[in-house]
C-alpha cells in the first residue's frame, strides 16, 4: 500500500546561516525521506525559515534593514547548503508569508471559539528609551541569589540560579542601557492546563510508536504535580506587544503572536504554498487541494526535531492542532546534538564545523552524510564528530570496502568483454548474490526505524562478504591465466551485480554517488524493488573512479579558521605597541546623543548632536548610517574622541569622533557597533 507522508524538519531561525547541527538534522530526515521514496511512497518534504520575533527585529534595525530584507538576505544563502549536501526538500518557504498569516489567525480563532484562549494582565519590564517591552534575553542585572553582575534575565551563569527577570537587582536594558520600568499589559494565553488539553495530550502521547521511550518519560515529568499542586502543564503566553515583528492577533490591536505560536504553523504554510504552486500534482499527479490532503486520515504527519524543542512539539503543537479541528502529528522524532571530539561546538577552541567551509574546501558532502548516518540511531543521543574517526571510517568503509568492489572488476568488463556482463553466472556467485538479496528486509527495517548506524553496519558486513569473494577468486590473477576468460567474466559480473545491490542499500545515504553508479551501469533510478532483479547480459559504461579517499590535511584545514581568527581578532593584527603617554594624549569622553539626523547628499553619514558635559553641544558627522536609524540613537550614551582637531567637511564642521567597532573584512563580516558605556555614566566623564 502506498503511504502518503508529510515530513518536516524544525524551522531554522532566520538570523544566521546554517550550522552543523542543522545539517545533521536535515541529513537524518533526508535519508528517511529518500528511503520512503525508494519504497514507492508519496512524500511531501517541506521546511521554511522561522522569520518572526524580537531578535530578528532588533538585528535588522542594527543592520539598517527592514526585517523582511534582513530575513531575505539570510534566506538567499540557504540553497548553497541544501544543494551542497543533497537535501531533497520539495519546498522551502517562510513564516512571514500570507499562508502562515492566514493559517495562524485561523487556528487562533478556532481555539478562541473552543474556549481555550483567555487574557490577563501581567507585569513585565519596559524599556522607556526603546519604548518596548523587553524579552528576557534583553535584560541584564545582578543575580538575586549570588550577586554576580551582568547576568541575563532568566538564569545566572555563575551560580546556576533560575529566576524571573523582575527579580534581578539593578536591571538594565541591553538595547539602550536604560533602567527598565515595570509596566502592565494585557496578554493572551492558550489554556494548556485545561482538563480537556491534559486528557487529550495524555492520550496522544501514549499512542504506541508515536514518541521515543525517553521522550515519553520526559513528558510524564511535565504532567506531574506535587503534593501542593505545583507543576503540571501551565498555560502558555501566546502574545507580544508592539513593536514586534510577527503576525497580528485578530481583534487585538497592537498585539502579535509570540513567535513560537506561528513557527510550527509554518510547516503547514510551506505545504500549502507547495500545493499552491502545483508541486504535488506535477510530482505525483495529486489533484487534491491542500485542505483535502491535510484532512486525509491516511496522511502521516512526521516531524524531525532536536531535543531542545521537545516541549513545544509534543505539547503545544498537537494541542493547538487538535483543538482547532486539525489533524495531529503521527510521529515526532527527536534527536540529540552533535559535538566535536567530545566537546560542544566552539570556534575559539577550534571545535566548530562550518558546513559552508566544508564544501568550499572541496570535502565530499557524502563523506559527511555517511559519517553522520553511521553515528545515528533512533534514540535521543548526542553524536560526536571525531576527525580521526571520520577519515578512518570513510576511507575504510566507502572506499576500501564499497568502491573498490567496482574498481577491481569494471576495467576487465570494459577491456576484455566489450562492456557486457555475463548472462549466466556460476553457483558460488549466485549464492553470494542471494545472501546480499536476503539482507534487504533487515536493511529496510533499520532505515524505517531510523537505525542508520545499524543499517550501515549490516551493509558493510555484506560488502565484506563480497570482498572475501573477490579475494578468493582474484580476478587480477585470472586475467593473466590462459583459458580463464569465462571464469573472469563470471567473477567480474558477480562483483558488478553485488556492487549494484550495495548501491541500492546505500542510496538513501549517498544519493549523488548512486546517481553516478546508475549512469555507469546504464540503469534507471534504483529502488528497493530492483533488489529482486538481475541485470543479466547487460551493457555497462566505462568506469570512472567514483570517490577519493579523505586527505587528513583537508580536515586540518576545516578547523583552521578558528585559529586564524584567534591570531587576528576582528580580522586584523593588533596595532604597534604604544606607551601610556601616547594613550594619555587621546581624550575620550562619555557623550549623550541629543539628536541624530540624516545628512542630505551622503549615503554613509549621520549628523549627531552630542552633549559632552560642556556649556554647548558638539556637532559630529559619523559614518554609521548603514547600521543605525537616527531615531534609535537619540538618548543613547556613547564614547567620543573629544580632543580631535575639528574637520571641515562639505556638510559642515565635525567636532570630534564617535567610537564604533567593526570587522576588518566588512563584506564577509558586516556589522557596525557604536560603543556604549554601562548604565550610570554621565556626559563629560573621561575614559581612562
Amino acid at each position: 500500500m502506498t503511504r502518503k507522508l508529510f515530513v518536516t524538519t524544525a524551522l531554522p531561525y532566520a538570523n544566521a546561516a546554517f550550522h552543523i547541527g542543522h545539517m545533521m538534522e536535515y541529513i537524518q530526515a533526508d535519508i528517511w525521506v529518500r528511503f520512503q521514496r525508494m519504497q514507492g511512497h508519496q512524500v511531501h518534504f517541506v521546511a521554511a525559515d522561522d522569520a518572526h520575533g524580537a531578535p530578528i527585529m532588533i538585528a535588522a534595525e542594527k543592520a539598517g534593514k527592514t526585517p523582511q530584507a534582513f530575513v531575505a538576505d539570510i534566506a538567499a544563502g540557504r540553497p548553497q547548503y541544501l544543494d551542497g549536501f543533497h537535501i531533497s526538500f520539495d519546498n522551502w518557504h517562510s513564516t512571514d508569508s500570507p499562508e502562515n498569516t492566514e493559517l495562524a489567525q485561523g487556528i487562533y480563532r478556532a481555539l478562541r471559539k473552543n474556549g481555550l484562549i483567555f487574557t490577563r494582565n501581567i507585569e513585565q519590564f519596559f524599556d522607556p528609551v526603546k519604548n518596548m517591552f523587553l524579552p528576557d534575553r534583553y535584560i541584564k542585572g545582578e543575580c538575586p541569589k549570588c550577586g554576580a553582575k551582568d547576568q541575563y534575565g532568566d538564569s545566572c551563569e555563575v551560580c546556576g540560579a533560575v529566576y524571573l527577570p523582575t527579580e534581578l537587582k539593578n536591571p538594565y536594558s541591553t538595547l539602550t542601557g536604560a533602567t527598565p520600568v515595570m509596566k502592565t499589559s494585557e496578554h493572551h494565553f492558550f489554556q494548556l492546563s485545561s482538563p480537556r488539553c491534559v486528557e487529550f495530550l495524555q492520550q496522544w502521547t501514549q499512542q504506541p510508536g508515536r514518541l521515543q521511550p525517553e521522550v515519553l518519560n520526559k513528558i510524564k515529568e511535565w504532567f506531574t504535580t506535587d503534593e501542593l499542586g505545583h507543576g503540571g502543564l501551565a498555560d502558555w503566553d501566546i502574545s507580544r506587544d508592539a513593536p514586534y515583528f510577527g503576525i497580528e492577533i485578530p481583534d487585538a490591536p497592537g498585539k502579535y503572536f509570540y513567535v513560537w505560536l506561528d513557527a510550527p504553523i509554518g510547516y503547514l504554510a510551506s505545504l500549502k504554498n507547495y500545493f499552491g504552486k502545483g508541486g504535488p500534482k506535477a510530482k505525483y499527479g495529486e489533484a487534491r487541494s491542500f485542505d483535502e490532503f491535510i484532512a486525509d486520515p491516511s496522511v502521516e504527519q512526521v516531524h524531525f526535531i532536536g531535543k531542545d524543542i521537545t516541549y513545544f512539539h509534543t505539547l503545544f503543537w498537537p494541542a493547538m492542532l487538535h483543538f482547532s479541528g486539525r489533524k495531529v502529528p503521527d510521529n515526532v522524532f527527536v534527536h540529540g546534538f552533535i559535538t566535536v571530539s567530545g566537546e560542544k561546538m566552539s570556534k575559539s577552541r577550534g571545535t566548530g564545523i562550518s558546513p559552508l567551509k566544508y564544501l568550499q574546501l572541496g570535502l565530499n558532502a557524502e563523506w559527511l552524510r555517511y559519517y553522520i548516518a553511521a553515528k545515528l540511531n533512533n534514540k535521543v543521543e548526542d553524536i560526536d564528530f571525531n576527525p580521526d574517526d571520520f577519515v578512518a571510517r570513510v576511507n575504510s568503509d566507502l572506499v576500501g570496502k564499497y568502491i573498490n568492489i567496482a574498481s577491481r572488476a569494471a576495467g576487465f568488463i570494459s577491456k576484455r568483454f566489450g562492456g557486457e556482463l555475463s548472462g549466466a553466472i556460476a553457483a558460488d556467485g549466485e549464492t553470494l548474490l542471494a545472501h546480499l538479496r536476503a539482507g534487504r528486509d533487515t536493511v529496510r527495517e533499520l532505515y524505517e526505524d531510523r537505525e542508520y548506524g545499524k543499517a550501515l553496519r549490516e551493509i558493510m558486513l555484506l560488502a565484506d562478504r563480497v570482498n572475501e569473494y573477490v579475494d578468493q577468486n582474484k580476478p587480477w590473477e585470472l586475467a593473466k591465466q590462459q583459458g580463464q576468460d569465462a571464469r573472469l567474466h563470471d567473477v567480474c559480473t558477480v562483483c558488478i551485480e553485488a556492487f549494484r545491490l550495495l548501491t541500492i542499500y546505500l542510496k538513501p545515504v549517498l544519493p549523488a554517488l548512486a546517481a553516478q553508479v546508475e549512469a555507469f551501469l546504464k540503469v534507471p533510478p534504483l529502488t528497493f524493488e530492483h533488489v529482486a532483479q538481475r541485470l543479466g547480459a547487460h551493457g555497462i559504461g566505462e568506469y570512472r573512479h567514483l570517490m577519493q579517499r579523505v586527505d587528513p590535511k583537508l580536515l586540518d584545514a576545516l578547523f583552521e579558521p578558528a585559529a586564524v581568527e584567534a591570531e587576528k581578532p576582528g580580522g586584523e593584527d593588533i596595532a604597534p605597541v604604544i606607551t601610556i603617554d601616547d594613550f594619555g594624549k587621546i581624550d575620550l569622553r562619555i557623550a549623550r546623543i541629543v539628536n541624530a539626523e540624516h545628512v542630505e547628499g551622503s549615503d554613509k553619514l549621520l549628523r549627531l548632536t552630542l552633549d559632552v558635559g560642556e556649556p554647548k553641544t558638539r556637532n559630529v558627522f559619523s559614518g554609521i548610517k548603514s547600521a543605525y536609524k537616527p531615531e534609535d540613537l537619540v538618548g543613547k550614551f556613547t564614547v567620543m574622541v573629544a580632543n580631535l582637531a575639528p574637520r571641515k567637511m562639505k556638510f559642515g564642521v565635525s567636532e570630534g569622533m564617535v567610537l564604533a567597532a567593526s570587522h576588518a573584512d566588512e563584506k564577509a563580516n558586516p556589522g557596525l557597533y557604536v560603543l556604549e558605556p554601562w548604565p550610570g555614566a554621565t556626559p563629560g566623564l573621561r575614559v581612562r
